[in-house]
This record gives structure tokens, sequence and C-alpha cells, in this order.
């Protein structure tokens, strides 16, 4: 059988990391795409020799999508069987706090950098359908918005709306649409603040509310079996497989907890 290809973007750390050595170790070729060279070419080590191609890419710059998929393809032998779009920053805080800049950075890079990449990716997974797959990072922040996470629930509620649309839309053409949902993962960006405002950063707020932080090897499973599965989101994590039971079965309870939970992130 011919070696299969995935295109991950923030390839570089994190979720994209940990996806790329789980795809690796299923024998595939690895497609790794990100903004960070260097975190590239660390990611790419870790992989087996001969197995990976990096490619400098800016979500949020259409033209650049689809180069740097023709390149990975090249890269592979022609085909590129699943594109991961995983590329996504996080924000937090009230609102009316948040800078114009910040709120369009994450608009740019956490929905139409994917909105890009599904454009980009469609006639590589029709070319090499059926079975094909568009993997999409959503989030629990797409289950239920909470306090002092709304732009970024915002992106992530559009992620979910995009795989919904996209496993519909392109059903015909044997393409699967999936997604991941998260809660919070042991990566580098529960190390950062959540605003420019904020010198907390967002990891000593998930341990302040007593939420767990799931190992990121979970994620690089669920991807797997996301891929390879026929659920269109993937939950991983007990505070999303939580969020999303409340959501459905408790929605009144859910949302007096976001009203009266206390000091939003960000804050």
């Amino acid at each position: 059988m011919a070696r299969k290809t995935i295109f991950i973007t923030g390839g570089a750390s994190g979720i994209g990391r940990a996806v790329a050595q789980r795809f690796a170790q299923g024998g595939w070729f690895v497609g790794i795409a990100d903004i960070n060279e260097a975190g590239m070419a660390e990611t790419a080590a870790q992989l087996p020799a001969g197995l990976s191609s990096c490619h400098r890419l800016d979500v949020r710059d259409r033209a650049a999508w689809d180069m740097a998929l023709s390149d990975c393809a090249k890269a592979a032998g022609g085909q590129i069987e699943v594109v991961f779009n995983n590329a996504g920053i996080p924000i937090g805080g009230g609102i009316v706090d948040l800078t114009a800049e910040e709120i369009e950075r994450t608009l740019d890079i956490n929905l139409k950098g994917v909105i890009f990449g599904a454009q980009a990716a469609f006639p590589w997974l029709r070319a090499s359908a059926p079975g094909s797959c568009l993997l999409n990072t959503a989030s629990a922040a797409g289950i239920y918005g909470s306090p002092g996470a709304s732009v970024y629930s915002a992106t992530k509620f559009g992620v979910r709306a995009l795989t919904e649309s996209l496993d519909g839309e392109w059903a015909e053409y044997g393409i699967k649409v999936r997604s991941l949902m998260p809660g919070f993962i042991e990566t580098p960006l529960l190390d950062h603040a959540p605003n420019r405002a904020s010198n907390e950063d967002i990891r000593t707020r998930v341990r302040g509310a007593g939420l767990e932080i799931t190992p990121v090897s979970e994620v690089a499973e669920a991807a797997w079996a996301a891929v390879h599965g026929d659920k269109v989101h993937t939950l991983v994590g007990k505070t999303a497989r939580r969020l999303a039971f409340a959501s459905r079965w408790m929605p009144g309870a859910l949302r007096k907890q976001m009203r009266s939970g206390g000091r939003p992130l960000g804050k």
C-alpha cells in the first residue's frame, strides 16, 4: 500500500507535534507547517528519517496555503490524505478590555485561517478520496461560551459550525470532515497570558479553578481515532465531556454556574 500523508498546521509544538508523532508511528508521511521554523525542525527531528517535510506557513495567507500543500505533496510522493487545521492562539479577558488588534489577530488565525485551510485542502482531499479527511481543532470552548473567553469561544464555535457544514457539503466527494474538542491540554500555550493586560498565565488560572490539564498524548490518540472513525466531533478530556453533558442535559444549571463562577479568565 502507498504511504499516506498528513499535513499539520501548528506542527512546531504542542498538539501539532504530538499528532505528528502519532501519525508517524502509524507509518504516515508528515508535512509540518508553522511560522516557527526552529520548532518545526525540532518536531521533524523526533520523527523517523525521511518521513517528514517542513513548510513555513502563516495560515492567514491564502496563497501561502496553496504553495505549502503543493510542496508537501511533492515531498510525500503526490498525495495528501489528511489536512489537520490545528494552528491557533489563546485569548481571554472581558470583551471590552481587549484591543482591536488582539481580536482581529485571534479571528484571523483561529477562524479565517481554518476556512482558508479548508478551501486549499479541498482539491487534495478530493483527489485522495474516498476516506480522506479534513480535521479541525475546535475546543471545549465551542460547546458553551464561558465568561472571559468570548472571542476565543466565538472562533471555536465557528470552527465547530464549519466542520458540521463541510461534513454535509463534502459527503458527496467521499471526504470526511471532523473536529477535536479538547479542554485544557498540556501544551506551551498554557504558559501564555490570556491577553496583553494580564500578568497571570492560563496554567495558573486553570489550576486555581480546580480543572484538569489533559496530557497532549490523549489529543494525539483522539486525532488518530477521529481520522479513522465516524464521529463528527471528538471530545478530549474530562472538562470537555462534562461541559458537553451539562449543556445537553442541565443547561439551566450550566448557565447559573457560568454566571456565578467567579473571576473570568483574563481578569
